[in-house]
C-alpha cells in the first residue's frame, strides 16, 4: 500500500484531481438541460470535482505538516497506548569532525610526523549548547607504538571575543606543543582549542547563569564527555588539564577550582580572578551575591576547602593582573599547588603569551599523569 505521507500517492491524488476537472468542464455542456438526469449529472459532477481536489489538498498537506503518518493512524484502528521508556544522556553523536588539515613542522606534514589538525562541532547534552572547535593530534597518536594508548588532553581558550584559529596561527600553540613533546618535556597530549563565548557575542565568564547558558557545564560536563566516544583520551581528570589567557584564563582557574573531578590543572596567562560586570556580560549572577562571591577566584582560596588541583599564573610587573596574582599568592592553601610566571616587562598582547607558553608547557608536563593503554 502506498505510503499515506509519500510522494507517489500526492503526485498520484493531484493527477487524479486535474484529470476529473478537466472531465467536469467537457461533459459540463451535456449537463444544460432541465430534467433530473441533467441536474443529478451537474451536481455529481461538482461533487467530484470538489472531493477529488480537497483529497489532493489533503494529502499535500498532511506529507507537509505531518498530521497522520500512517493509514491506522488516520483510520483510528491501532489504539494501542504509549509505553513510558525512561533514557539516561548519551554523548554519543555529539561531536562531529568537520574537517581536516596538515600540521607542518621540520619533520614534513606526514600525520605521523607532526600530527593532524581537525576541526570539530560539539552539541552539549546537557548544556544545550554547542560549538566549533579544533583538535590537535600529536604524531604520537597515529603511530603503531601508540595504537594501544590513551592520551592526555589540555583544553587551550582564548580570551573574550577571541578566535580559536588564532591559537593556531598567532599563539603557536600546537607548534610549541610538538616542540615541547619532541624535547620529552610534554608527554604527547590532545590539545582542544576553542573560544570560551557559546552564547551569541555574550561574555559570559565561562558560567552557569541562573535562567541563561550553562557554559560551565558545557566545558566541564559535556565536552570531556564528547570527545571521549571519538578520541583515545585519559578518563582520570589528572590527564585532563585547561591552558587560557585572558578571559581564557579567568575560566581556566575556575574550572579546576570549581570541578577538580573534570580537570586537575590550569593554566591562566594573563587572566583575572573575578568576573567583570559591563555591556558585554549583562547580569551573570542575577542578583545572587553568594555565587559572585563563589566565581571570586580569591576569595574560594581563602574561604572553602582547597582543591586537589596545580594552578600556573602567568603576569608580569606592568601586567594589570599582577597585585591580583600576588592575593592568589597569598591566598591558596594544601593540597592546591600554585606556581607562577613573573615577566619583568609585557603587556596583555599574542607576544606576551608566546613567551609564556613554552615554560608553561613544561610545567604541564609534570602535572598531567598519563592514562593507561586503552
Amino acid at each position: 500500500m502506498l505510503s499515506l505521507t509519500g510522494l507517489p500517492l500526492q503526485i498520484i491524488a493531484s493527477v487524479v484531481a486535474i484529470v476529473v476537472f478537466a472531465a467536469t468542464m467537457w461533459l459540463w455542456p451535456r449537463f444544460g438541460g432541465r430534467s433530473w438526469k441533467s441536474w443529478l449529472g451537474r451536481i455529481g459532477a461538482f461533487l467530484a470535482t470538489q472531493l477529488a481536489v480537497l483529497v489532493a489538498m489533503g494529502l499535500i498537506a498532511n506529507g507537509y505538516f505531518g498530521f497522520y503518518s500512517s493509514w491506522s493512524d488516520l483510520l483510528g484502528t491501532n489504539g494501542k497506548p504509549g509505553t513510558v521508556v525512561d533514557h539516561q544522556p548519551s554523548a554519543a553523536g555529539a561531536l562531529s569532525v568537520t574537517g581536516e588539515k596538515n600540521m607542518y613542522s621540520a619533520q614534513g606534514s606526514a600525520r605521523e610526523r607532526s600530527g593532524l589538525i581537525q576541526e570539530i562541532a560539539v552539541k552539549g547534552v546537557t548544556s544545550g549548547l554547542s560549538s566549533d572547535a579544533y583538535v590537535y593530534l600529536p604524531p604520537q597518536y597515529f603511530q603503531p607504538d601508540y595504537a594501544q594508548k590513551r592520551f592526555p588532553m589540555a583544553l587551550v581558550l582564548a580570551g573574550y571575543p577571541g578566535s580559536a584559529e588564532k591559537l593556531i596561527s598567532l599563539m603557536q600553540y600546537p607548534a610549541s606543543a610538538l616542540t615541547a613533546i619532541e624535547q620529552q618535556k610534554l608527554p604527547p597530549t590532545v590539545l582542544v582549542m576553542m573560544r570560551p563565548t557559546l552564547s551569541g557575542n555574550r561574555d559570559t565568564e565561562c558560567m552557569d547563569i541562573p535562567g541563561g547558558p550553562q557554559v560551565e557545564t558545557f566545558f566541564t560536563s559535556d565536552l570531556p564527555k564528547a570527545l571521549a566516544t571519538t578520541y583515545r583520551l585519559g578518563s582520570d581528570p589528572a590527564s585532563r588539564a585547561v591552558i587560557g589567557n585572558s578571559t581564557g584564563g579567568y575560566c581556566a582557574l575556575k574550572f579546576a577550582l570549581r570541578k577538580p573531578d573534570a580537570y586537575r590543572s590550569a593554566i591562566s596567562l594573563s587572566g583575572y580572578y573575578t568576573a567583570p560586570i559591563d555591556e558585554t556580560t549583562g547580569d551573570l549572577f542575577g542578583g545572587n551575591g553568594r555565587l559572585k562571591q563563589e566565581n571570586d577566584l580569591v576569595w574560594r582560596l581563602k574561604n572553602t576547602p582547597a582543591a586537589p588541583v596545580a594552578l600556573l599564573l602567568a603576569t608580569s610587573y606592568d601586567e594589570n593582573n599582577y597585585d591580583g596574582t600576588q592575593a592568589m599568592v597569598g591566598a591558596f592553601k594544601a593540597p592546591t599547588k600554585l606556581s607562577t610566571i613573573t615577566l619583568d616587562t609585557g603587556g596583555h598582547n599574542f607576544h606576551t603569551w608566546t613567551r609564556e607558553i613554552p615554560p608553561a608547557l613544561e610545567w604541564l608536563g609534570k602535572q598531567l599523569t598519563v592514562p593507561q593503554s586503552a
